[in-house]
């Protein structure tokens, strides 16, 4: 332990540096940025600069690249909440409170409990990491193909919560992310599925280009009808209330802790990821809620458990890929790359081997996660007056922005295409009153469940009997199960209940 610390007070010292500083600050603007426009994700955003650290000293290089990855988790959640649009798939669960309160003329404090949650789990996170990174690695290492199919399921289950409104067009929601989930290669045999002989679609049908359509194309239609897109009922500003506004998230300590071991938890299981941890911390946070009906239509408590459990993940998913040199989503995998392009070598040496470069990393990530508040709260006070634009310049403005988002991913025109049919689907679900927040669900977890039970499938020959008796068997298969029926029984009990425990 007292070499423990004698690291941390030697990575704390190396922040002193101008230049390691000035990093961070630069990261943190263009990580908001980055993740504030619809389509530029995280792990775009890292990758587009881990070129620029190849001269950099190893410390000043993931200075930079963990400053983008902390800012732009967060920042995705102004669009989220203004536009109406999620910033990048981990803000999917934001919009679901964000958007009405900007309606309500709630913007700014919608934004301010973005930013502090979003600061408080990212720093718990780093702080887990920091302390706890040997025995949180461990516990990835007992996730085998079976409880990672299993985990899947779980996750499915939040699909009931989701669909309290209306159970049956909500399952129906879910299945047809499923199905798209399904399309392009299989994932063992490489068997192309549903393609339509479009190249774009072999790997899969993208969730960036699916969240931009969903979202985007059906507001802008329905408020071009109207003549009403962000013109909420009162005006709203991030200005001088923000530190006042961002308190409030005090008065929820138990919902933020939650919120925060699940984003850690399924940070350090590798391929889970930022989507998924927001939405099974928002669907228990609607559960543990003494008024859960008030979720979707403008609830501080969804706001904080989405963006708290998002960010949250950013710590988790460096413990296996510090630790054990297994990237626990996208963005660490492009963060172990610029580690070993400045010839560092993840693995368990690398704590005791390159101390100073691996404990300055991790502190500059608590830097990280204070300079953004600041920072996001800044541009956030001129984003917000995009909802002040008439409909008939922000539509375009909005359509525009999806646009250059979908062809930006691979330059293509056919996701271009791609995007405005997703879109044409959004509407109709709109119209129909059939939510989209389960087929996002389903196209996230479908991939995963389907991938995990092949190799599942493989690894015991094909027999069902011998998987399901090594499901029965496992502890901790047992546990997600027993999870799962309990998400199961209590979103069907509420949705005879009226969402009323």
């Amino acid at each position: 332990m007292e070499q423990v610390i004698a690291n941390i007070a030697q990575g704390a010292a190396a922040l002193a540096d101008p230049l390691i500083l000035t990093l961070i600050f630069s990261g943190t603007v263009f990580g908001v940025v980055i993740g504030a426009l619809p389509g530029l994700t995280s792990t775009m955003g890292v990758a587009l600069l881990v070129p620029v650290t190849f001269g950099m000293s190893p410390a000043a290089g993931l200075a930079l690249l963990g400053a983008i990855y902390c800012s732009s988790t967060y920042s995705g959640a102004i669009s989220a909440i203004l536009l109406n649009i999620p910033g990048t798939p981990a803000n999917c669960c934001t919009l679901l409170d964000g958007y009405p309160m900007t309606k309500k003329g709630e913007s700014g404090l919608a934004v301010a409990l973005a930013t502090s949650s979003s600061a408080v789990g990212g720093f718990l996170s780093v702080f887990a990491l920091l302390f706890l990174a040997p025995p949180l690695a461990e516990f990835a290492l007992k996730f085998g193909a079976q409880e990672y199919f299993l985990l899947a399921i779980f996750g499915v289950s939040v699909i009931a919560s989701l669909s309290e409104r209306n159970m049956l067009k909500g399952l129906w929601s879910g299945a047809f992310g499923l199905f798209l989930s399904v399309v392009g290669m299989h994932p063992i045999t490489g068997d192309l599925r549903f393609t339509c002989g479009i190249a774009e679609l072999y790997n899969g049908l993208s969730l960036v280009i699916a969240l931009i359509g969903l979202y985007s194309i059906p507001e802008v239609i329905e408020s071009l009808k109207s003549l009403s897109f962000g013109r909420p009922r009162q005006s709203s500003s991030v200005g001088g209330g923000a530190a006042r506004e961002m308190l409030r998230i005090f008065k929820y300590k138990m919902l933020l802790l939650r919120s925060t071991v699940i984003g850690i938890i399924v940070g350090i299981i590798p391929g889970a990821g930022s989507s998924i941890a927001s939405f099974v911390a928002y669907d228990d946070a609607k559960r543990a809620s003494k008024h859960p009906e008030a979720f979707g239509s403008g609830c501080c408590e969804g706001i904080i458990a989405s963006e708290t459990s998002n960010n949250a993940v950013v710590g988790g998913s460096l413990v296996p890929a510090l630790t054990l040199g297994i990237p626990g989503n996208a963005v660490s995998a492009v963060l172990l790359g610029g580690l070993m392009v400045h010839g560092l070598k993840p693995g368990p040496a690398l704590f005791a081997e390159n101390a100073s470069v691996v404990y300055t990393f991790i502190m500059s990530l608590f830097v990280s996660n204070l300079v953004f508040v600041p920072v996001g709260l800044f541009i956030a006070r001129y984003c917000v007056k995009l909802i002040e634009i008439p409909a008939s310049i922000l539509g375009p403005l909005v359509i525009g922005l999806a646009v250059i988002g979908s062809y930006a991913i691979n330059m293509s025109i056919v996701e271009v295409m791609i995007m405005l049919a997703v879109g044409s689907v959004g509407f109709l679900m709109k119209f129909f009153d059939v939510p989209r927040e389960p087929l996002v669900l389903g196209l996230v977890l479908g991939g995963m469940a389907e991938g995990e039970l092949a190799r599942a499938m493989a690894l015991v020959h094909g027999d069902v009997w011998r998987l399901l008796g090594r499901m029965f068997t496992s502890p901790l298969s047992l546990i997600i199960i027993a999870l799962t029926l309990f998400s199961l029984w209590k979103g069907v009990k509420n949705q005879f209940t009226g969402g009323k425990s």
